[in-house]
């Protein structure tokens, strides 16, 4: 029985609970709702009601004094107060999303959702903002059910197909640009990024001041070799030709081969040198074989 009750919690076969308050955190029956509205003690997710105060909200597109609005501004004063909303609630924690309702019903008209990456941010948020006001309207802070804001936003709202306009019952979300929204959640990012670049690293025992942990040269004795060969931690195979694996094909008295790339004139007199050695070995005697052996040893 327990387990069938928690498996319609919030759904339309539970009688008690009203899904659309779980679902959206608000209800447009609100106290004369016949089912229960249970709002969670403690939640990452808060709703801010009726704070944002659009300035056709008497009549889309018109001012109070009736004069038509530019969409632009429209568009502009919205994005001032998101990002001045983001900036205050920014100070208790990170951000994971912030959502204000174009609807114009009473229950989620102006309605701003914040959720926080952490609960105990949204619990510093509320303590904060509770009894504070915005614009000269006290600001109503509460706790929230939703956690899935794809379940309580309008879907055909999204592809302009919604024929319910301002008045439908799922959520209207209001958007921002691209700029603003890499400009205001691209420093959290940002943020991560130099914490992962900046943060201690464990030394091997034969490291050196040149060594990295994770990277070239980390945990071996000999640090040079991840120096000069930064792609691996060890030495790169000799490309010689089959029967001389392993010896150097340095001329005697030369230094061994750097790592550097020849070019390709050298690449091709090298090539030449392989050719012609390859040729007196098969040509010479016994004798010559054995000292083009100690040759390249």
């Amino acid at each position: 029985m327990a387990e069938h009750l928690a498996s319609i919690f919030g759904t339309e076969k539970d009688r008690v609970n009203c899904p659309f308050y779980f679902k959206i955190g608000a209800c447009r029956h609100g106290d004369r709702c016949s089912r229960l509205h249970t709002k969670p003690s403690v939640s990452p997710t808060l709703v801010l009601s009726n704070m944002y105060q659009r300035p056709d909200m008497m009549t889309p597109g018109v001012d109070p004094q009736g004069a038509p609005l530019d969409p632009r501004k429209i568009q502009q004063h919205f994005e001032d107060f998101y990002e001045d909303l983001f900036e205050e609630l920014s100070k208790y924690g990170e951000i994971e999303s912030l959502n204000i309702c174009d609807n114009l019903a009473d229950h989620m008209v102006g309605n701003v959702y914040v959720q926080f990456r952490e609960e105990e941010h949204a619990g510093e948020a509320v303590r904060n903002l509770t009894g504070r006001f915005y614009a000269g309207r006290p600001i109503i802070v509460d706790f929230s059910p939703v956690t899935d804001f794809r379940e309580a936003t309008c879907r055909q709202y999204e592809e302009n197909e919604c024929n319910r306009g301002g008045y439908c019952n799922f959520m209207h979300l209001k958007k921002i640009s691209r700029e603003l929204r890499r400009q205001l959640f691209g420093r959290y990012k940002r943020r991560r990024s130099r914490s992962r670049s900046h943060s201690p690293r464990p030394r091997g025992r034969g490291e050196g001041r040149g060594g990295g942990a994770g990277g070239r040269g980390y945990g071996r004795r000999d640090d040079d070799r991840g120096q000069r060969y930064p792609d691996k931690g060890r030495r790169p195979r000799s490309r010689s030709p089959a029967g001389h694996r392993g010896r150097s094909r340095s001329p005697p008295g030369r230094r061994a081969r750097s790592p550097v790339r020849e070019n390709s004139e050298e690449r091709r007199a090298k090539i030449a040198l392989w050719n012609k050695e390859k040729e007196q070995a098969h040509t010479g005697n016994n004798n010559a074989q054995h000292n083009n052996g100690d040759e390249y040893e």
